[in-house]
């Protein structure tokens, strides 16, 4: 496979936890992988860390919140690797409370990192980062089955991710025609560096230990533990095959058998 036949990757949030786990696995597949982060300094030491593993990866800083940011974003991953074939919109915050208790900053923040943000780029790869009238494609957005049922304390989370999985089939329907698919991979609970921000957030809400708050939410699932990053990042690799190209407008769980919907 020549470098000019490697199809271009682009990952939001992509330094730790599921997107970390998407780019390495996007990456082993033969894919050129661009990610972003907030952190300049954390995309630069993933991406040296990656390419010591033999991937070829770049990156570079973004706000997915904001417009702006977002088309630099794309056009630096165009610049350095040609026009992109595969998005996948992970990027993303947990957030939440007694609703009444909510902050118009916090509401907003969560609904402009993990829902705006999946319109701004994807309309930015399509306008302008190679996909609109490609014969191949694939957007990948990575919601929660919090996207398909609600969350007690986290309506602005799960609202988010609701708006998210109604964007995906949408815009999959909408896209099918062109060959390009669009899908959403729903994770339940899956240990990550937000996992453990979550439990916090529970625990402190309920005057428990995080111990007790583990033992609550891995009694709900049946399979009797978390998902991985890495599991989750299978599907998403699974997804921009060949063969999947049937497979569009679906939100798909990777979660133990926690939600069977």
């Amino acid at each position: 496979m020549t470098t000019e036949t490697k199809p271009v990757a682009l990952v939001t949030g992509g330094t730790s936890g599921i997107g970390l786990a998407v780019v390495r696995d996007l990456a082993r597949r033969g894919h050129r992988v661009f990610l972003c982060a907030r952190t300049e300094q954390q995309v630069k030491q993933t991406v040296e860390d990656l390419r010591a593993e033999g991937l070829e990866v770049e990156g570079a800083a973004a706000d997915v919140r904001d417009a702006a940011s977002v088309k630099a974003l794309v056009a630096a991953a165009v610049q350095a690797f040609g026009p992109i074939s595969v998005l996948v919109n992970n990027a993303g915050r947990s957030g939440g409370g007694p609703t009444a208790d909510l902050t118009d900053e916090l509401w907003y923040d969560v609904i402009q990192t993990n829902l705006n943000s999946v319109f701004l780029l994807t309309r930015e790869v399509l306008k302008n980062g190679g996909l609109e009238g490609a014969s191949y494609g694939r957007i990948i957005n990575i919601a929660s089955t919090a996207g398909k049922q609600g969350v007690v304390l986290g309506a602005p989370y799960s609202a988010s991710k609701h708006g998210v999985v109604g964007f995906t089939k949408s815009l999959g329907n909408e896209l099918a025609p062109t060959g390009i698919t669009v899908n959403a991979v729903c994770p339940g609970y899956v240990e990550t560096p937000m996992a453990q921000r979550v439990r916090t957030g529970y625990a402190a809400a309920y005057d428990t230990s995080e111990e007790q708050i583990m033992q609550k939410f891995t009694s709900k699932i049946p399979l009797g533990r978390y998902s991985t990053p890495e599991e989750v990042a299978g599907l998403v690799g699974y997804l921009t095959t060949d063969v999947a190209s049937s497979i569009t407008a679906q939100a798909l769980n990777v979660c133990g058998g926690l939600g069977n919907f």
